[in-house]
């Protein structure tokens, strides 16, 4: 894909201020308005930009328990049962198909122990073809973001 330095400093910018005016954009990279609007209408287009969200303080809005779940299946025939009960559940915020010996890693936020167990117990076992699940319970967060690395686009 084909991203020239104005490109990747736009996606930058808005990685760092998504609700920065057209003018405030435009300022920084030395375009009009209208022309740092149409650079990135096309990075939409382009699906480089996917949408835009608020950034929420999950602590501050009461979600104390950040936890990862890892799950194994049974058989890969229920992998789409499972994978509508991940995306109906508010609580799992990522969900990942990875390597090695469990099949899904999921990443979730919860109030309290309770709210995890009953998540465990109530929601993930008792999807069909879920054979075992394993949760680690995360004691302090040293760096989480949403923003991927950008260095490698501008490299030659």
């Amino acid at each position: 894909m084909e991203l020239n330095d104005l490109d990747i400093k736009t996606l930058s910018l808005l990685c760092q201020r998504g609700r920065m005016t057209w003018a405030e954009l435009a300022g920084q990279l030395g375009l009009s308005a209208p022309a740092a609007a149409d650079r990135v209408k096309r990075l939409e287009e382009r699906g480089l930009i996917t949408g835009y969200s608020a950034l929420l303080d999950a602590e501050a809005l009461g979600l104390n328990l950040t936890a990862f779940i890892a799950v194994t299946l049974d058989h890969p025939r229920h992998r789409a049962g499972f994978l509508a009960q991940v995306n109906a559940s508010a609580e799992i915020l990522e969900c990942h198909h990875v390597t090695g010996d469990d099949d899904y890693l999921l990443k979730v936020r919860c109030c309290h122990t309770r709210a995890l167990e009953a998540l465990i117990t109530d929601q993930l076992k008792d999807i069909e073809g879920v054979a075992k699940t394993r949760t680690l319970i995360v004691l302090s967060t040293v760096k989480e973001t949403q923003v991927p690395p950008l260095d490698h686009l501008s490299e030659s």
